[in-house]
C-alpha cells in the first residue's frame, strides 16, 4: 500500500510540474483529480498490484520449477548419455582388442599355411623328381634291354651266317670253350 502512496504522491508532483509549464507554454494540464480518472488508474494499479503479483509471483514460479525441472532432466540425460559414451568407449576398447587378436591370429595362420604350402611343394618337386628318376631308369633299362636283343638278333644272325658259311673247326671249338666258359662250366 506504501508503493501506491509513493505512486499517487509522484503522479501527483509530475501533474504539478506540468502544470506549471503548461501555463508558460499555453498548453494547460487538467489536475482535477476526478476529471483526469485518476482514482480510476489509481484503482486499477492497486488491483493490478495486489492481484497480480499472486498472479505473475505465482506464473513465475511455475516457470522456475518447469525450469529446475528440465534442468533435473537434461542432467539425468547428460549423466546418463555419459554412462552410455563410457560404456560404449570400453565396447570400442573391447572390439579393438579382438580385432587385434583375430588380425594376429589370421597372419599367425596365413604364415603357417605358406609355410605349409611350401612343405608341400617341396614334397610334390621330390615326389616328381623321383617319378621322374624312376621313369628315366624304367627307360633307361628298356633301351638297355632293346640294346642286348638287338646285339643278341646280331650276333645271332652273324653266327649263322658264319655256320652256313662254314666255321673252321678251331673256331668252332674257341666258340664252345668259349660258350661253356659264359655259362659255368
Amino acid at each position: 500500500m506504501g508503493t501506491f502512496l509513493l505512486l499517487i504522491a509522484e503522479a501527483t508532483a509530475v501533474t504539478g510540474e506540468l502544470a506549471e509549464g503548461a501555463e508558460h507554454s499555453g498548453i494547460g494540464l487538467n489536475t482535477n483529480i476526478f476529471e483526469t480518472n485518476l482514482i480510476n488508474l489509481a484503482i486499477i494499479i492497486t488491483v493490478l498490484f495486489v492481484f497480480g503479483r499472486k498472479v505473475l509471483g505465482n506464473t513465475l514460479k511455475t516457470r522456475r520449477e518447469n525450469i529446475e525441472t528440465a534442468i533435473k532432466s537434461a542432467e539425468e540425460r547428460a549423466a546418463n548419455a555419459a554412462k552410455q559414451l563410457k560404456v560404449a568407449e570400453e565396447k570400442l576398447t573391447q572390439a579393438q582388442v579382438e580385432a587385434n587378436r583375430i588380425k594376429a591370429d589370421a597372419e599367425a595362420s596365413a604364415k603357417a599355411a605358406g609355410e605349409a604350402i611350401l612343405v608341400q611343394a617341396a614334397a610334390d618337386v621330390e615326389k616328381m623328381q623321383a617319378a621322374g628318376a624312376a621313369d628315366l631308369n624304367a627307360e633307361l633299362e628298356r633301351v638297355i634291354s632293346q640294346l642286348r636283343q638287338k646285339v643278341v638278333a646280331q650276333a645271332l644272325q652273324k653266327a649263322e651266317a658264319e655256320l652256313k658259311a662254314g666255321i673252321a673247326e678251331d673256331a668252332q671249338i674257341r666258340i664252345i670253350d668259349r660258350s661253356i666258359a659264359q655259362l659255368g662250366g
